[in-house]
């Protein structure tokens, strides 16, 4: 089944949209407070019929598991427990069968003349979960935890792998008591005494599937009901006053709200991806919704927690609606054996014999070609000798390579995505991040300028675009940016270097630190050419400074990572006046649009390098010795395996999602912050783990006797510290999370 035979965005829009409007204006969260009655749950039900929900699951074409989860998150939002999870798995299973009592219960759940309830009984991971025992026809036993059984008509319950048994909920020897769980009604235990039950068979592994389905949807009711919550909460954090101003404005309310967002937009991304690969019938939806459950168990309950905590005093009150949402979002991810039968399946499919590693992402036609032709050119100029030569070098030595440069500059992928006129081969983002994909697995070194060239083609004259882009283009000009001060780091309107016209130049004086491409051929400096200017920010100017010219000292300095910055002063530097960027004091909108465009990339940049140190450590976990097991059957190692494996797919969506924002015009700078703040913080969480996995040697560093793969795992831990506070910290990303995404005052 291809694309074009699945439902629309525009469809599933307007579904969304409708549902929305139709729960706003039909349910109350209020019944769900002390429990609904089946009878208000069953006239919900009926309704929802009517809007065309109930055979979801049972044609793709007419919608699918996307739409199931679709329609699950908005029952979540609305605190509404209408049984659609269950109608749903009894599409998915019973569609499957040939059986008369497949179809004829299908028949009348799409009409409305009948509501499932569904139990996987001994499937079920969960050991209180219960089971039934099958004599003949009839069934015998009890089941905990199913969930609307008050207001169904019938029952289905897995009996084994492969066999579904039918129960009518108002047949002799059934006794349904409804169950508080988590302070909530809405569960019940069903017991059976020698109950008819209709035996269905299906196929092998449709149950096994369907508990992945299961533990997805659920998920998306979970994100649905946590998404409320945060909405609501962060209205509050805009109007609720202390202190004599709104608490939204306060830097550990926004922190604490930007890392919700971030963790809702994560849950977001990786379940829309899973779904839409298993109605595509893509192989790797299992992967994807593993992944999705184990990543979202902890982060939905952790965003849930918080809301709490922002809300205060207010948010335990019985009577608020979000400790609907506490208890929805707590249950959901809990059953089934929620996150921790999930990172069980992508433990196994990572480090099981046979197994592979992360899967390749489909990018398109025109960047899966490109990534095999990268692919073929790394491999014939990035191999053997000379990439032996390149890695026996200190780590300082290595960060670039002139050579290596000049070579792939005469590709042309340095302007992969720079527009034709400039000399580029306009390419999507989504070949740019194949691109990035390839060189960072063949461990190149660094190339381009690729934030000075994007500024200079916003806001460079002709003439310097002319002079600068080919440089840059052939490889033969690296730009340093010259931004951070002593005392102006994150916030760079305090910046003091100063720029003053004297005829045909500016004479440039101050000081610049923490600046990486020192060694380039040029800086792309910031300076201040209005000292009086209010705001601050509206007197700084950029400039082009080669960095040959008289008056530049250079101090170089080693760093905690193995790498080097350097502490540059420049004492009367003078550069012609055409080598200002933009306008005069006009810099600040140079400045701030070359870290949006930096974020962005950088974002995607560092979860491509987490990823492919993750299957360098896979290797090591999964490799075995003669005198010790393989890492990969220790229980913890697994776990913590499959937490950074379900933590990489989220980075690698939030990427994916920037280059689709990308490609519709340019990321706004809360997604490009929203993916550095993630993947930064990811590459430090993986470098901590990496050590915790393999041990003393592997705090060894490059060149020591006995390093692991020369000291790699250390250094990357002491690297990944940069990424954490470099273009901008992360908690200055925080705070512009919180302002521009979720309109928190500033």
């Amino acid at each position: 089944m291809g694309a074009m035979d699945l439902p629309s965005d525009d469809v599933r829009e307007m579904l969304m949209d409708s549902l929305r409007g139709f729960l706003g204006e039909q349910w109350s969260a209020d019944c769900v407070r002390h429990g609904p009655s089946p009878e208000e749950v069953a006239a919900i039900w009926t309704k929802l019929v009517g809007q065309g929900i109930a055979a979801l699951g049972s044609d793709p074409g007419q919608g699918g598991l996307r739409e199931v989860a679709l329609v699950l998150a908005e029952l979540g939002r609305a605190a509404c427990p209408a049984p659609m999870w269950a109608a749903a798995l009894a599409n998915f299973a019973l569609s499957t069968s040939s059986s008369e009592a497949a179809s004829d219960l299908l028949d009348r759940l799409h009409s409305g003349a009948a509501r499932v309830a569904f139990s996987f009984g001994r499937l079920d991971p969960d050991p209180g979960a219960g089971a039934l025992q099958i004599a003949g026809d009839v069934a015998t036993g009890t089941l905990r935890f199913v969930e609307g059984a008050g207001s169904c008509t019938h029952l289905l319950v897995a009996t084994d792998p492969a066999e579904l048994a039918l129960v009518e909920l108002d047949a002799a020897g059934v006794d349904v008591a409804s169950t508080r769980a988590m302070g909530a009604w809405g569960l019940y235990e069903v017991r059976l005494s020698s109950t008819p039950a209709a035996l269905i068979s299906l196929g092998a592994g449709v149950l096994d599937d369907l508990l992945i389905k299961a533990r997805l949807a659920l998920v998306a009711r979970a994100h649905g009901a946590a998404s409320r919550a945060f909405e609501l909460v962060t209205e509050y954090a805009r109007e609720r006053r202390q202190f004599g101003q709104p608490i939204g404005k306060f830097q550990a309310v926004q922190h604490k709200l930007a890392n919700g967002l971030i963790a809702l937009e994560g849950v977001r991304l990786i379940l829309d991806h899973a779904t839409m690969l298993h109605d595509l019938d893509n192989g790797d939806w299992r992967y994807f919704a593993n992944c999705a459950v184990a990543f979202a168990g902890d982060a939905l309950r952790r965003v849930s927690l918080e809301t709490h905590h922002a809300f205060g005093a207010i948010g335990y009150a019985d009577e608020h609606e979000a400790p609907l949402h506490f208890k929805r979002v707590h249950l959901d991810t809990i059953a089934l054996g929620g996150s921790t039968c999930a990172k069980r399946a992508v433990a196994s499919r990572l480090l099981d014999p046979g197994s592979s590693g992360l899967p390749e992402y489909d990018l398109g036609p025109a960047g899966n070609e490109l990534r095999e032709q990268v692919r073929r050119w790394i491999a014939e100029n990035w191999s053997g000798d000379r990439k032996a030569e390149f890695d026996s070098r200190p780590f300082s030595k290595r960060e670039f390579d002139a050579g290596f440069a000049l070579d792939i500059g005469k590709t042309g992928w340095i302007g992969l995505g720079w527009p034709g006129e400039f000399g580029g081969q306009a390419r999507s983002p989504l070949e740019q991040i194949a691109f990035m994909e390839v060189i960072e697995r063949g461990e190149a070194p660094r190339i381009g300028a690729a934030i000075q060239a994007n500024a200079l083609m916003m806001f460079g004259t002709p003439e310097q675009q002319r002079t600068y882009l080919p440089e840059i283009l052939r490889g033969e000009a690296m730009h340093g940016m010259g931004y951070s001060e002593p005392q102006a780091g994150s916030d760079l309107a305090a910046l003091k270097t100063s720029a003053v016209r004297d005829g045909d130049h500016w004479v440039i004086n101050g000081q610049k630190i923490w600046t990486t491409t020192w060694w380039g051929k040029y800086m792309f400096l910031a300076a201040r050419t209005n000292k009086d200017a209010v705001p601050p920010h509206a007197g700084i100017s950029m400039f082009i400074v080669p960095m040959n010219t008289p008056g530049v000292a250079i101090r170089p300095s080693s760093t905690m990572y193995d790498g080097t910055f350097a502490n540059i002063f420049y004492d009367n530097v003078r550069i012609p006046a055409e080598n200002l960027v933009g306008e005069v004091n006009g810099g600040w909108k140079v400045l701030t649009g070359a870290l949006a465009f930096e974020r962005g990339l950088v974002g995607g940049g560092i979860v491509l390098k987490v990823a492919h140190a993750f299957e360098q450590l896979r290797s090591h976990v999964i490799a075995r010795s003669d005198d010790r097991p393989a890492l990969a059957g220790d229980p913890m190692v697994r776990d913590r395996m499959a937490t950074l494996a379900s933590e990489i797919e989220v980075g690698r969506l939030l990427m994916m999602h920037c280059a689709d924002l990308a490609a519709d015009g340019m990321t706004p700078p809360e997604y490009g912050a929203i993916s550095k703040v993630f993947s930064g913080e990811l590459m430090e969480r993986f470098g901590e783990a990496a050590l915790e996995i393999l041990g003393m040697r592997a705090t060894l560093s490059e060149q020591m006797p006995g390093a692991i793969d020369n000291g790699r795992f250390e250094q990357n831990l002491r690297h990944s510290l940069m990424w954490v506070i470099s273009i901008g910290t992360n908690e200055i990303q925080r705070s512009l999370i919180a302002q521009r995404a979720l309109g928190l005052p500033r």
